[in-house]
């Protein structure tokens, strides 16, 4: 596939969903970040309807727009100029995005602190600082997309 070029609209097309699902992929990582904060100083009942709405926002927000993010990003650079493999903050942002993808599924565990009764306080500030994490990763993708930082890899040929 790469070699190929998608048309300009379609190209434009790609690259508006591409952005608008890492702008939300951003917001939505920042509001668990914003409910863990609040459950880990909040009161219990508060802490619980935290936990309980942190699924929905993971399910329904979270994978959907990480996997939207992933499959355009990965599009756009098999099509267009800069390639998947040619410059280092392409594969710089692919990096960063699937960390912040196995942050999600390995540290982050919205249904376990849900059916806590009410989890312990190490436990509440663990979440915050995986979730904080996948914000610093997406800030810096969003800044390699900005700045495109380290220039052209040296391939050689065999």
């Amino acid at each position: 596939m790469e070699g190929m070029r998608l048309r300009p609209p379609l190209r434009k097309t790609v690259l508006v969903v591409h952005i608008g699902a890492s702008v939300a992929l951003l917001g939505e990582v920042w509001a668990l970040v914003l409910l863990n904060t609040l459950a880990a100083t909040g009161e219990p009942a508060l802490a619980r309807g935290a936990y309980g709405l942190m699924p929905t926002l993971v399910f329904a927000g979270g994978i959907p727009l990480s996997m939207t993010a992933l499959i355009t990003g990965v599009l756009l650079a098999v099509t267009g100029p800069w390639g998947l493999t040619r410059h280092y903050w392409v594969l710089g942002k692919l990096g960063l995005l699937v960390m912040t993808i196995c942050v999600g599924m390995f540290l982050f565990d919205p249904e376990g602190m849900a059916v806590a009764a009410l989890p312990a306080p190490g436990r509440q500030w663990g979440q915050v600082a995986a979730l904080s994490l996948q914000v610093v990763l997406l800030l810096t993708a969003t800044a390699f997309s900005v700045f495109k930082p380290f220039g052209r890899r040296k391939i050689m040929n065999p």
